[in-house]
């Protein structure tokens, strides 16, 4: 048994949740999670990366190992004895991208075996989180619809720039009024739970 300790940030479309037992990841592949999932960035992320780090949405539309849609971009993990690795991992420290620069999916998750949804304590965050992936498809959604009506695709390399031009200001227009049950909740709360912690292949993700 162990003791967890989870910390949740309320930044509303950026929000995420950090654990402690991260670094020390019980799984001890020098991967965790990261070795079984490939980061898709949708509008959301798009606007945000747009505003406030273009260089990494540079970076990512540069990479080979890419799969791109018309309105999202999956970095494909690539084939690594054993398994798989994820662009942004490495050994030393766990994802290079700091918290808000990474997409909802790595924001949000938490090892199966951390029961934190199970525990009364939580069922606040637990209602957030679950509120904020609803939302956050929905907006995702709203853009790529209307980024379609205007003909707009990421496929098209000669309008990239007025693709990301013109999420921004849909995100912006769609989001100038964010839903009730963000503001209601507090920026930062730490918690723990007592966990049974397995190693090696027996920790589940």
């Amino acid at each position: 048994m162990k003791e967890v300790k989870l910390t949740f940030h309320n930044n509303g479309l950026r929000s995420y949740i950090d654990m402690d037992l991260c670094s020390q990841c019980p799984r001890q592949d020098d991967k965790g999670c990261c070795g079984y999932y490939s980061p898709v960035f949708y509008p959301s992320d798009f606007a945000y990366l747009t505003q406030y780090q273009p260089e990494l949405l540079e970076e990512i539309l540069s990479l080979s190992q890419i799969t791109v849609l018309d309105a999202s971009v999956t970095v494909n993990h690539t084939v690594e004895a054993p398994g798989y690795h994820c662009h942004f991992h490495n050994t030393e420290g766990g994802c290079r991208l700091p918290q808000l620069m990474r997409e909802s999916v790595c924001r949000h998750f938490v090892c199966p075996g951390i029961t934190w949804e199970q525990d009364e304590k939580f069922k606040h965050w637990q209602y957030f989180f679950s509120r904020l992936s609803d939302y956050e498809i929905e907006l995702n959604n709203k853009i790529s619809e209307q980024l379609k009506s205007e003909g707009l695709s990421l496929r098209n390399l000669e309008n990239r720039s007025f693709f990301f031009k013109r999420v921004l200001e849909i995100f912006n227009k769609e989001t100038a009024v964010m839903p009730e049950f963000i503001n209601k909740l507090n920026k930062e709360e730490s918690l723990t739970l007592a966990c049974e912690i397995k190693y090696g292949e027996d920790w589940t993700l």
